[in-house]
């Protein structure tokens, strides 16, 4: 009887303390590891100097200044970032990364920060448009991981569209400006500030309307954190919805883009 007291009340004392670890974690994030795809402008780049700058950029350093946390920032491919998440390379993802049913079937998310438009860009006056049988038999690029490559591939190729995964959106860039590719698809604010309003996208334009489809493109973005990491999911919800009410990233926002995107 004694020895059964003994055991319940170290096995009481035992989950007390995993609970207080437990609650230490969620309140005391002393660095935050993003990580993040740097060659999408506006969202993320890098400066001559090879500074990572863009919206997304200013985003996570805000939070981790609210959270009093180290930020630090890991760079790897998109197609690669929800594996190198899972691999716990880097804490939380933070790279225009949409929340889509399929990705949350591999990590969880944050609530939305914010949404844009996704569009097609080709050259001007070649009359191509977002649709199979505009597309059939042309070219278009897309960055590999992205709800722009699934949608492709589930909405063309089954037409005949060549859709062609690219690594970074850099080289897309590259290829249709040389002329190797017909058309690139990605957001079109990317497409904008990262091509169009560059002396590289001269000649070049916006192809048809937005593409919508929420099953498969989503309805916001929002950072990726590990299945269960609910401490840090909670802490950075809070974080950003302090610098969502108090205008920080709309200050953001309005320095990158030309509409808003702030989902509220």
């Amino acid at each position: 009887m004694n020895t059964t007291w003994r055991y319940m009340a170290a096995s009481v004392l035992f989950a007390s303390a995993a609970l207080a670890a437990g609650n230490a974690s969620a309140t005391d994030i002393k660095e935050i590891r993003f990580g993040v795809e740097a060659s999408y402008a506006p969202f993320e780049s890098k400066t001559p100097a090879g500074a990572l700058q863009g919206f997304d950029i200013d985003i996570g350093n805000a939070v981790c200044a609210k959270l009093k946390a180290k930020c630090v920032w890991v760079e790897n491919s998109f197609d690669g970032l929800i594996p190198a998440l899972q691999a716990r390379k880097f804490s939380a993802i933070n790279s225009d990364m949409t929340i889509t049913d399929q990705r949350r079937q591999a990590v969880d998310f944050t609530d939305p920060i914010y949404t844009i438009p996704n569009q097609m860009i080709a050259k001007k006056g070649g009359g191509l448009l977002p649709v199979p049988a505009s597309l059939k038999g042309k070219h278009v690029g897309v960055l590999q991981g992205t709800i722009q490559e699934t949608y492709a591939k589930a909405r063309w190729a089954p037409a005949g569209v060549d859709v062609v995964p690219y690594q970074t959106q850099d080289q897309i860039y590259e290829d249709l400006a040389s002329g190797r590719l017909d058309a690139a698809f990605q957001d079109a604010e990317a497409a904008s500030k990262g091509f169009l309003k560059r002396p590289q996208g001269a000649g070049f334009e916006f192809a048809g309307p937005p593409v919508s489809d929420e099953k498969l493109l989503g309805a916001g973005v929002g950072f990726g954190v590990r299945k269960g990491d609910a401490a840090l999911k909670d802490a950075l919800n809070q974080a950003l919805k302090e610098l969502k009410a108090d205008g920080t990233i709309d200050r953001f926002a309005a320095k990158y883009f030309d509409v808003k995107v702030v989902l509220k």
